[in-house]
């Protein structure tokens, strides 16, 4: 054996491997066949196959077969290899779309479909043209037409199953073409005429069905760019995206897909990250803004300095994951497996008891009651023969078997479509069984980043100024809380006044000279308010409890030596009662509060706190409609925070104050308390969190390499209110898998019922039994791809 060209892949060691497309191998049968296959040719290794893609992956050794060895051996198993990663240069990732309805087999399909339409005419209409031959056979107009038919359409037909035969496969090929072959061998014609046309047709359509199926992958396939601008030495050139490199400036000019992920350089544009993130607005990029490849710059030109290659992208990724996703067998696809290993074999030992003991035991006819009912069994040998051949192809247990993976494949492609990303069949199935949810609260329900929620002036005082003296005041100071408040005033336009002797006091807050006198932005203890006293040396007294924020100590760059209340009682004793009641407010609400003022005088108040998501209450709302309970907020941060953050957004529970392992042993109390849990975070900090639970979602994953690997479930965006349509998503694929299997179950045994008594022909059974089901189990999967996420973010 020779390796007689190149491959996807070649290793130093001589090792290699090769991806091929067999759009044809649409089942797990079809799969398993190959796999025989390719396991009886010597040098071959791994070999993964992806029928929902029409993909075979095939590892061998170089030295002692080749690629084209792979291939003859694929062929042999019954099916085409229409394309390889020789022929494009670069993987193959899924099957081209196929020419069903006029390929080589659709040909077979359609003549043998006008000699059965020729023989039936003569058979049953033009009965004055049948005339006998007079052949041995004795056959007539009619039955050569018919056996056209066999020939033609049945032909294809008993090939599959001779192979499958060779592979020791009890599959559908191998049932069909024996039905076919036994019926034609007992003179059986317009039955055998009928099975060979009526499955030929229906390989037809499923072959269809797949396709369209997998179109939902093509299209996100087709997001990935073939080429890119380049700019090097003052001059832009057109090349292969593949040929990008790390730290090219790449140009994109209005209208155009970004290639590559990168950081912008230069310009400014509205991104449209829908195909990425699922974000419906676009969203405006510039200097230092990260963009990832597949988007579109609807407007403004750009350029950007790229952060990956082609094969390292945030959508090729996606795309690696998605196949590996659908490729992933299930517990349900494990169940079924092993159920069709028995269901088969007993199926088809029942077919050869059918056809071969009522004749012996009964003699002419015979009349039997079922509860009630009687029904006359006739015993002519040709009729229990032809209920054996109507048994054999219900043994089938096609539609059964791809119910679970054609359900997998198009939730899974459709949740990515929508910025989610499901990293398998099992934590899409598992979702949908969840039975509660958990959220983290910073990053996850919040911003993230500290605010001004609210400015509460003196009555002596206007908002502006209270932002001017807050403003001025923390320019000097690098606390989040400083950054929170600079964002405010310059939000309000306020003029920033100089300030001089700025000083830091220790965990208390800043003071400084502004105007020729001395303010002071700090805590309520600061100016002696509150249930805190602050003491010499800036430790806190005996009084203060865990209840503060813990991001409310600054970090100390400074002291002020010795210190009680800046201005001790007799401010807190001039605060007028609508000051002190928005303090109390704001400190019931969970705020940081902030006062702005002189040793004389109050300005203003402030509140502080990491601001709620807009769609975290909507988020919420449509959890608790979908029927999940309880929504539970873990977080590090206070008692009186998560209380009132739980309560603003309507949380069912909240747990306060922990550290990360205790998050762990939160998740695991509320699953030996409510069964499936998920839970939700930033992928990051949460991470052992979020592997403790029974389904991990990691929030804002596009770009984050941590949170894609390490979450089952990653939202690709920053929207929170993503996680109802995933959940929505993951129940009705859940729904959809169990109609499947049992809708598959119940016809099939429904029609194993009839045929004893005569109801079930053989045209019913490939109608109904093998084409309808399977055609019905996809048609139901792909309802999936028509579910859309309800959108939560604020539209202001």
């Amino acid at each position: 054996m020779t390796d007689d060209g190149p491959t996807a892949d070649a290793p130093g060691d001589g090792r290699r491997a090769v991806r091929l497309s067999v759009p044809e191998m649409d089942c797990p049968s079809c799969a398993g066949k190959v796999e025989k296959s390719l396991d009886r040719v010597d040098g071959v290794g791994e070999v993964d196959t992806r029928p929902t893609a029409g993909v075979v992956s095939v590892g061998y050794d170089g030295d002692r077969a080749g690629e084209s060895d792979a291939i003859e051996a694929i062929e042999r198993a019954g099916y085409e290899v229409t394309q390889s990663g020789s022929d494009t240069g670069q993987d193959v990732d899924i099957a081209p779309p196929s020419a069903v309805w006029t390929g080589r087999r659709a040909l077979t399909a359609w003549a043998g479909a006008a000699f059965l339409v020729a023989g039936l005419a003569l058979e049953f209409l033009l009965t004055g043209l049948n005339r006998g031959l007079g052949t041995p056979l004795s056959l007539s107009v009619a039955d050569l037409a018919l056996l056209g038919a066999v020939l033609t359409s049945g032909a294809p037909v008993v090939r599959g199953g001779l192979q499958s035969a060779r592979a020791r496969s009890l599959d559908i090929d191998l049932l069909m073409g024996t039905a076919i072959i036994a019926a034609t061998g007992v003179g059986l014609y317009i039955e055998a005429a009928t099975l060979a046309v009526l499955f030929s047709v229906a390989e037809l359509l499923e072959q269809y069905a797949m396709d369209q199926t997998r179109d939902s992958l093509r299209e996100l396939l087709a997001l990935a760019p073939e080429e890119a601008t380049v700019r090097s030495d003052g001059q832009e050139r057109t090349v292969p995206v593949d040929e990008v490199a790390v730290g090219d400036t790449v140009v994109v000019r209005p209208g155009e897909k970004i290639p590559v992920d990168g950081v912008v350089s230069e310009g400014e544009s509205a991104v449209d990250q829908s195909p990425i993130t699922g974000e419906s607005v676009p969203v405006d990029r510039g200097p230092g803004d990260e963009v990832f490849a597949g988007t579109f710059a609807q407007e403004g030109y750009l350029e950007l300095e790229a952060t990956t290659d082609a094969e390292g992208t945030t959508l090729a990724r996606i795309i690696d994951l998605v196949g590996e996703a659908q490729a992933e067998t299930t517990e349900t696809e494990q169940f079924v497996d092993r159920f069709a290993a028995y269901y088969t074999p007993g199926v088809v030992v029942l077919a050869v008891l059918t056809a071969v003991v009522p004749p012996l035991l009964v003699d002419g006819s015979a009349t039997v009651g079922v509860a009630g009912v009687t029904h006359t069994f006739a015993g002519e040998p040709l009729t229990w023969f032809v209920r054996g051949l109507t048994l054999l192809v219900i043994a089938c247990p096609c539609a059964f078997v791809i119910s679970t993976p054609v359900s997998v494949a198009s939730g899974v492609t459709a949740a990515a479509r929508n910025g989610v990303l499901v990293k398998g069949g099992t934590h899409l199935e598992a979702m949908g069984g969840v039975d509660a949810i958990a959220f983290d609260k910073t990053g996850t329900l919040t911003k993230g980043e500290l605010t001004v929620t609210d400015v509460v002036p003196a009555a002596d005082a206007s908002e502006t100024e209270v932002l001017r003296y807050a403003g001025a005041l923390e320019h000097g100071s690098d606390h989040p809380i400083a950054d929170a408040v600079l964002d405010r005033a310059g939000q309000t336009g306020a003029t920033l006044p100089e300030v001089s002797e700025f000083e830091t006091l220790t965990g208390r807050g800043v003071r400084a000279r502004v105007d020729g006198q001395t303010y002071y932005v700090g805590k309520p203890a600061l100016f002696g308010v509150g249930g805190e006293t602050v003491t010499d040396g800036g430790e806190t007294a005996p009084g203060a409890g865990r209840g503060e924020r813990r991001d409310d100590h600054r970090t100390p760059s400074g002291g002020e030596g010795s210190a009680g209340p800046v201005a001790g009682d007799d401010i807190a004793h001039s605060l007028s009662a609508t000051e002190r009641d928005a303090i109390e407010r704001l400190q019931r609400e969970g705020k940081t509060v902030v006062l702005v003022g002189t040793r004389s005088r109050v300005v203003g108040i402030l509140g502080i706190a990491d601001e709620i998501r807009p769609e975290a209450a909507r988020t919420v709302e449509a959890l608790h409609r979908l029927g999940v309970a309880p929504l539970v907020m873990l977080t590090g941060d206070n008692e009186g925070t998560a209380r009132a953050v739980g309560d603003e957004l309507g949380i069912d529970e909240h747990r306060a104050e922990l550290l990360p392992e205790e998050k762990v042993e939160a998740v695991e109390k509320l699953e030996r308390e409510h069964g499936a849990v998920a839970m939700v975070g930033d992928g990051v900090n949460d991470a052992p969190a979020l592997a403790a639970a029974s389904v991990g979602v990691a929030m804002g994953a596009a770009g984050t390499d941590t949170a894609i690997e390490t979450a089952d479930i990653a939202l690709m965006g920053d929207d929170l209110g993503t996680v109802p349509y995933l959940h929505g998503l993951a129940g009705k694929a859940r729904g959809v898998i169990r109609q499947n299997i049992w809708s598959s179950l119940g016809v099939k045994l429904l029609l194993a019922i009839g045929v004893p008594f005569g109801y079930v022909s053989v045209a019913v059974a490939v109608l109904v039994g093998d084409m309808g089901m399977s055609l019905g189990v996809t048609g139901n999967a792909m309802r999936l791809s028509r579910v859309r996420p309800d959108r939560f973010r604020d539209s202001s």
